[in-house]
């Protein structure tokens, strides 16, 4: 498994590959935005390891930029941003997990196994399936969606949610099912107001005044309603 780690601070960067090395793992190090965007274009990578805080850019928007370009590479962020604002944009743009520094380095290699290991039964356990009303089309395999000539850019967490609602279609997902299906029920800092923020900007991407495809049961969940109006 190849891990690129995205660290300005020299010693903890070099701590991080030493520590992740000696566990099996092949590591790279980029200690700015512009470095790691290149490493990314040209190389493959299983995990990414991202500080926010880099001396050339900010860590949010290289993680929206990855995620758009690959949508399944999972993201960890490893920063000393801890308030409760950070860590909910960190998990909205689609990261797979939030630690604050500092850290116990065994906790956060067993966190790094975890995802690695949820992102491979993932992709193991994804149907071969498409959905399709001739203006939203989604392919769960290939991880794409496109609303009519537009392709739009989806997070993991958003395809997970779309991936629950269209195989129960015209039933009610309660709100802890789909954060089960999401985040496997271990929660993993994920909350119930992070649900409505990633539904609610699900739904600014698949939905316009002519097309609905979600409703909202209120004190219940959501129902996939399969059809535009």
């Amino acid at each position: 498994m190849r891990i690129l780690v995205i660290e300005d601070d020299l010693a903890l960067s070099a701590g991080l590959c030493f520590e992740l090395d000696n566990s099996g793992y092949i590591t790279v190090a980029a200690y700015n935005c512009r470095k790691a965007e290149l490493l990314i274009r040209d190389d493959n990578f299983d995990l990414v390891l991202l500080d926010v805080n880099l001396p050339d850019g900010n860590g949010f928007e290289l993680c929206r930029t990855i995620k758009q370009a690959h949508p399944d590479l999972p993201v960890i962020f490893l920063t000393a941003n801890d308030l409760e604002q950070d860590i909910l944009d960190g998990f909205e743009l689609g990261a797979e997990d939030y630690v604050t520094k500092p850290f116990n380095m065994q906790i956060l290699l067993r966190r790094v196994a975890v995802v690695l290991r949820r992102g491979n039964k993932n992709m193991a356990e994804t149907p071969e399936r498409r959905w399709s009303d001739g203006y939203l089309a989604l392919d769960f395999s290939a991880l794409t969606a496109w609303r009519g000539e537009e392709k739009l850019s989806i997070t993991p967490n958003e395809y997970k949610l779309l991936l629950a609602l269209t195989e129960n279609a015209g039933k009610i997902l309660t709100r802890q099912i789909l954060l089960e299906k999401l985040w496997d029920s271990g929660g993993n800092f994920i909350d119930d107001h992070t649900l409505t923020v990633t539904m609610n900007r699900l739904r600014s991407k698949i939905e316009d005044e002519t097309h609905t495809y979600i409703r909202t049961v209120r004190g219940m969940g959501y129902i996939w309603k399969g059809a535009s109006r």
